[in-house]
């Protein structure tokens, strides 16, 4: 038999980036998918909730979690092939993402420096379908492995399959609490070119007066302007942006300006139009306060930080007083990004 080393009300509070402080009644490092299987095949384990945890930057715990924690700690990253448009490169779901980033421009393969510096593991982008700066996971996506938990058996989804929607994919819809990702594998353009349309990226690469920047100098500025703008977790507790961009018809857009002039909004290939959610948050007013030890944090309003001994209880309510704030005030619903648990 499979020995299954579970630990007992292990805490938490180390493997959230809200610095949440909360236990589970089982935990489980998990390596790759035999662990899982046994898992499966346990009477006893098999039948209590389950919780995937990656980097747990995307997570906000409001409780104790009666159930088992799979804590993904794979490792490896290999370039697995090439072809004449594509070099494809493979990482374990434990790697964490931003040393994954780095690791593929230490080889001079660009195409993921635009997502430089998020918070969080490999096993866990394809699931949110994180992005930044003019790109997302799906634009490099090749393929991943997972372990589907209903069938016992690895399966392999590709793009069309992962249904990847602006923070969304199927893992959050019909592969919900059964498909465990394992690796992850990138398609990397070799005939790269910047993607420097933004403007925060354009102006910090104007700053070093580079005009023909190489995937590194598009790192580099990404890197100094994210670290300008968001904490690190490591001194204050947060999960990084908090709400998704909110996407509204043209004619909602038009009607929006019409009252708030400096209404923050970027157009979408549909017609439809995503604004800048911490612009709404920031104009209610809630930049840089607290409710309890839970609060927005002063140079981003879309990030909310744990003051120093916040409960998740506590983070949850002051979203949700920004929330009614904003539909208040613009007639937009803000949509949290990380999992409430």
């Amino acid at each position: 038999m499979f020995p299954i080393p579970v630990q007992r009300d292990f805490s938490l509070r180390a493997l959230n980036t809200f610095g949440i402080d909360a236990c589970a009644q089982a935990y489980l490092a998990v390596d790759g998918p035999d662990i899982l299987r046994a898992v499966r095949n346990d009477a006893g384990l098999s039948g209590l909730p389950r919780l995937v945890l990656g980097g747990g930057s995307n997570l906000l715990l409001t409780r104790d979690f009666p159930g088992l924690v799979l804590h993904m700690c794979g490792r490896g990253i290999a370039v697995v092939g090439e072809d004449s448009e594509f070099t494809y490169v493979r990482a374990a779901a434990g790697e964490n993402w931003h040393g994954f980033v780095q690791w593929t421009l230490a080889q001079g393969l660009g195409g993921l420096e635009n997502l430089s510096l998020i918070p969080g593991s490999v096993g866990a982008a394809p699931i949110q379908n994180i992005g930044a700066y003019g790109v997302e996971v799906k634009d490099r996506f090749h393929s991943l492995t997972a372990f589907d938990f209903s069938t016992g058996e690895v399966i392999v989804l590709d793009g069309p399959a992962c249904r990847f929607g602006y923070r969304d994919s199927v893992f959050k819809h019909a592969l919900r609490d059964n498909a465990v990702v394992l690796d992850v594998t990138f398609a990397l353009p070799r005939k790269w070119q910047a993607n420097a349309n933004y403007a925060d990226v354009a102006q910090a690469l104007a700053d070093r007066q580079i005009t023909e920047p190489s995937a590194r100098d598009i790192a580099d500025a990404v890197i100094t302007i994210r670290t300008r703008k968001l904490p690190d977790p490591a001194q204050i507790g947060n999960a990084g942006s908090f709400f998704k961009n909110p996407i509204v018809s043209a004619q909602q857009r038009e009607a929006l300006l019409a009252q708030h002039a400096g209404l923050v909004s970027y157009r979408q290939d549909d017609g439809r139009y995503k604004l800048a959610a911490g612009w709404l948050i920031d104009q209610c007013g809630w930049k840089g306060r607290s409710l309890g030890a839970a609060g927005v944090y002063e140079k981003q309003a879309l990030v909310l930080v744990n003051r120093g001994g916040a409960s998740g209880a506590e983070v949850a309510a002051l979203a949700r007083a920004i929330q009614a704030d904003v539909r208040g005030k613009f007639g937009v619903e803000l949509e949290p990004e990380p999992v409430f648990v």
